[in-house]
């Protein structure tokens, strides 16, 4: 909180994250949900002109399928920002995306005791 004739000051992050998505809004949560798997399609080549943060992404998603978090994670980003950037590559046809992958579901012990005594007699 800042004192009554105290001039408020903005924080850095704020500064940083406007400039880097040019003042646009933020997309919405469902276009590119925080689970979201991302990777580079095939054959392309960085956009011309991609700022630090773009070709940051570039470079994280050559290496296989990253979720929208952990691309955010990795830049030091917001999640919004990121999202913004990954809807751009999107848009523009250099990224892939695909739903998380379904959660595992539960065994019920019966079969995780057969699995277990089975595993034993190939041991023994």
């Amino acid at each position: 909180m800042t004192a009554p004739g105290e001039k408020e000051s903005v924080s850095s992050d704020f500064v940083r994250s406007y400039v880097i998505t040019g003042g646009r809004s933020l997309p919405s949560s469902d276009d590119l949900a925080l689970h979201t798997l991302v990777t580079l399609a095939p054959e392309r080549t960085p956009p011309l002109g991609a700022g630090p943060e773009v070709t940051a992404i570039w470079d994280l998603c050559a290496g296989g399928y990253l979720s929208v978090a952990e691309v955010a994670g990795h830049l030091g980003l917001p999640v919004g920002v990121a999202r913004l950037l990954l809807t751009d590559l999107s848009e523009q046809g250099h990224l892939l995306h695909r739903a998380e992958p379904p959660r595992a579901q539960n065994v019920d012990r019966a079969t995780l005791e057969k699995v277990l005594h089975g595993l034993q007699s190939l041991i023994s």
